[in-house]
């Protein structure tokens, strides 16, 4: 066998020897950047040893991937500091999430605001030590025994759950945990982070098992990224959906209903109805049929579909009823689906677009329901599209301006776009898998759309096209998805009669643009921060009589107003007038009209605005007619 292996770097192939250290063949130019690396497409230390001919790509400082690798060791680096200060404290596990990490802990008495800060600092006293990352690999059964020593229970665990028959760990100074890598070279890398809040979490998110404690934490490649995502942090506290929801009365969680059940207030109600015209309008225009189906059905319908034998554990409890069974809808796309089936399909019929606002419950743990974000009751703007393969791309053509044209309208101009590709564990035809992969990225291609290939992506079931927009303070949100299934089609046996005479299968979309309501409502109301562009306000105008004697013609105003289809209102309320600007721009109400003597003897109105202030005054068929181009327009920067 030869001592000798081939690496490409950058196109160049280059002969070494077997074990030599990934770090060895980094060029000087990037000492400073490189992070990890990838061998054959895996991730690997620095310290690496090279044992197979193959290709090598640097992980580089600034990239999505080196940041998450940074945050994974920042996680450790905790996990160190807590060890040093808290020595009876047992240790599981510390992932990487969006925007930071955490690691939980067992200890009897709470983390407090004053260890945090003592944590912070003894992290900071790690890192200035520069102490070098190493990973040791021992047999399984050493690695149990190391671990049974130490007195770590949950780290036993997830060996004897998980661990092959190695095991790999991670070194830094006198600290071991257990890690599947890769880190960082060395502490000394890691400089920019920042402890954030502690939360209660069940061992491996299961409520049969005790509470942790979690420490949350933030990591970044440089003091100017932490600072710049902590003041993001704090913008997005005031911009915090259930803070603003509660004060703008758009919506409510009640305890006598239960835990993740919302009720939309009139205000909310209305934000969502202007959203759903909007929606159904378009919907109609672009070729699809709008149905309602049930919220229950025969629970044959979920063994069919899969989801009781997959899903059982985010589904209610079924229900007896006579001498049958049903069971509460989690999903949407079977009653979709018994709509085809109910008629003889013709490829002439083809494609078949039906959408729905369709409510679905699943039964999320009480520990990650999050305001309108995370619910048990929410609707979707479903849609399932049922085509033959040659249609593939025209319908993709469709859906991504349908997708494009919904979240620009709303003044979301940054969107990332990805194609996840064909899962480890996967149905269908191969040959289904990669004719739809391909026609798909032609799709994107034609469009003009950026888009990057997540390797694995895809549903078990089929290709996904997923759309994730960036808000007003920078953050992510995965909202639109297009996805195709394989699977149902085949579960339930549907045809359609092609040209030939002869039964096939067709292609089956599903497709979401909000996804649910609920959460892309709290997602509105965090970006304009409850500001709503004026076509979407609950309450367009507000008219504010100065006096009682100027109430009558608030009155007329208002009804002159609502004759133009304006949502206007009238605070008769006997307030000052600076009280009752105040409290509108509380409200965040985009007009207010101060009417008195003047504006009575000159038929004017004066207006302000929530934030360009006063306007002047106006005469009411020029102040309708600006508005009601706002509206129709659906104008967003208004604000």
């Amino acid at each position: 066998m030869s001592d000798q292996i081939t690496i490409s770097i950058d196109g160049a192939s280059k002969e070494v020897p077997v074990g030599t250290r990934v770090v060895d063949l980094l060029p000087a130019s990037l000492k400073q950047n490189a992070i990890a690396a990838k061998v054959n497409g895996k991730a690997v230390d620095l310290s690496h040893p090279l044992q197979e001919s193959g290709n090598l790509i640097w992980i580089l400082a600034g990239s999505d991937e080196a940041l998450d690798i940074l945050r994974h060791s920042t996680s450790h680096l905790m996990a160190h500091a807590v060890s040093d200060l808290f020595p009876d404290a047992q240790v599981g596990i510390g992932p990487v999430i969006e925007d930071g990490f955490y690691y939980d802990f067992k200890k009897d008495q709470p983390f407090t605001p004053e260890d945090l800060e003592k944590i912070e600092r003894r992290m900071k006293e790690i890192a200035a030590q520069d102490y070098s990352i190493s990973r040791l690999e021992f047999p399984k059964q050493e690695a149990l025994e190391f671990w049974r020593n130490k007195k770590e229970p949950m780290k036993v665990e997830l060996i004897e759950e998980r661990g092959g028959d190695t095991v790999s760990f991670y070194k830094q100074n006198g600290f071991m945990d257990l890690c599947l890598g890769p880190h960082v070279p060395s502490t000394g890398k890691l400089r920019a982070f920042k402890l954030l809040h502690t939360a209660g979490a069940y061992w491996k998110g299961d409520e049969r098992n005790p509470m942790l404690q979690r420490i949350y934490g933030t990591a970044w490649f440089t003091e100017e990224e932490l600072q710049q995502y902590l003041l993001r942090l704090e913008e997005s506290k005031k911009r915090d959906h259930r803070k603003i929801g509660k004060e703008l009365e758009l919506f409510n969680i009640l305890d006598d209903l239960g835990p993740g059940l919302i009720v939309w207030l009139p205000k909310g109600a209305r934000v969502r109805r202007e959203i759903e015209d909007f929606l159904y309008k378009e919907l109609y225009s672009r070729g699809y049929e709008v149905v309602y189906t049930p919220q229950i059905a025969r629970i044959k319908l979920w063994q069919i579909s899969g989801h009781l034998e997959n899903y059982a554990e985010n589904m209610f409890a079924p229900m007896k009823m006579e001498d049958d069974t049903y069971q509460l809808r989690p999903m949407n796309c079977p009653f979709h689906i018994e709509i085809y089936k109910a008629g003889l399909r013709s490829y002439r019929d083809l494609p078949i677009r039906l959408a729905e606002f369709g409510t679905v419950y699943r039964y999320e743990r009480s520990g990650v329901l999050h305001g309108l974000l995370r619910v048990r009751g929410f609707t979707q703007d479903d849609a399932h599209l049922f085509c033959m393969m040659d249609q593939l791309e025209t319908e993709i053509d469709g859906l991504l301006d349908f997708t494009f044209m919904m979240w620009r309208t709303l003044g979301f101009n940054e969107i990332r776009v990805t194609l996840g590709t064909r899962p480890e564990k996967a149905v269908g035809d191969l040959r289904l898998w990669e004719e739809a992969i391909e026609r798909s990225g032609n799709a994107l291609t034609r469009n003009s759309v950026d888009f990057r290939i997540d390797d694995g992506g895809g549903a078990f079931y089929g290709p996904k096209i997923d759309f994730n927009i960036r808000d007003a303070i920078g953050r992510w949100w995965q909202c639109s998805t297009v996805q195709l299934d394989f699977n149902l089609p085949e579960r339930f046996q549907l045809e359609y009669i092609g040209a030939d005479g002869q039964p096939h299968r067709p292609i089956m979309f599903h497709r979401a643009i909000t996804g649910s309501l609920e959460r892309f409502f709290g997602i509105l109301i965090e970006h304009f921060a409850g500001a709503f562009p004026l076509w979407l306000a609950p309450v367009q105008v507000i008219l504010l009589p100065i006096a009682e004697r100027h109430q009558s013609y608030a009155a007329e105003l208002e009804a002159a107003l609502a004759s133009k289809s304006i949502r206007a209102v009238v605070d008769g309320r006997k307030e000052k007038i600076g009280a009752k600007i105040r409290d509108a721009q509380l409200q965040k109400i985009p007009y207010m009209v101060i009417l008195g003597d003047k504006e009575i003897e000159n038929k004017n109105l004066s207006i302000r605005h929530r934030a360009k202030g006063d306007l002047g005054a106006r005469k009411l068929d020029e102040f309708s007619e600006e508005l009601q181009h706002l509206i129709t327009t659906r104008a967003v920067d208004t604000n």
